[in-house]
């Protein structure tokens, strides 16, 4: 063996995939589901009966959990479907930069910066005047499949 040492410079998430299967007959209401690649949250499920070849199919309605678009998907009770892990972590707002980014606090001291203001005019609207009243505004990020965008917003009162 030799004596250099190896270093190794990992950008990925230690493997860890960004969906995982699920039977589509246990998927439910208000869960999530990936349809033509894009995170889901399923909002209306139907069963058909077995045919007479076969498989009982599970008609998916679902709202893209990041642009709001809906998206429809029939899948084989049996068969699988991906599901995305979804995660909401809260962060404190601490600047708001003028092309369209925020500066977030992490739980660890250190600071987020690769995030851009939501387009939802309403969240976005709520956001501004929050921060230029000063008011100390705690931001939930919401992530899955490589994707994050700011879903909510809580005011935990005066700086």
């Amino acid at each position: 063996m030799s004596d250099e040492e190896h270093h190794f410079e990992s950008k990925a998430d230690a493997g860890a995939s960004k969906t995982y299967p699920q039977q589509a007959g246990t998927i439910r209401k208000n869960g999530y589901i990936v349809i033509k690649g894009r995170p889901c949250k399923v909002v209306e499920v139907s069963t058909s009966k077995t045919g007479k070849h076969g498989h009982a199919k599970c008609h998916f309605v679902a709202i893209d959990i990041f642009n709001g678009k809906k998206l429809e998907d029939i899948v084989p009770s049996s068969h699988n479907c991906d599901v995305p892990h979804v995660n909401r972590t809260d962060y404190q707002l601490i600047d708001i930069s003028e092309d369209g980014f925020v500066s977030l606090l992490t739980e660890n001291g250190n600071t987020k910066d690769d995030l851009r203001l939501p387009t939802d005019d309403n969240l976005l609207t709520q956001i501004k005047d929050g921060f230029a009243e000063g008011k100390d505004l705690v931001v939930s990020v919401m992530s899955a499949m490589g994707e994050e965008q700011i879903c909510a917003l809580k005011d935990i009162g005066p700086k």
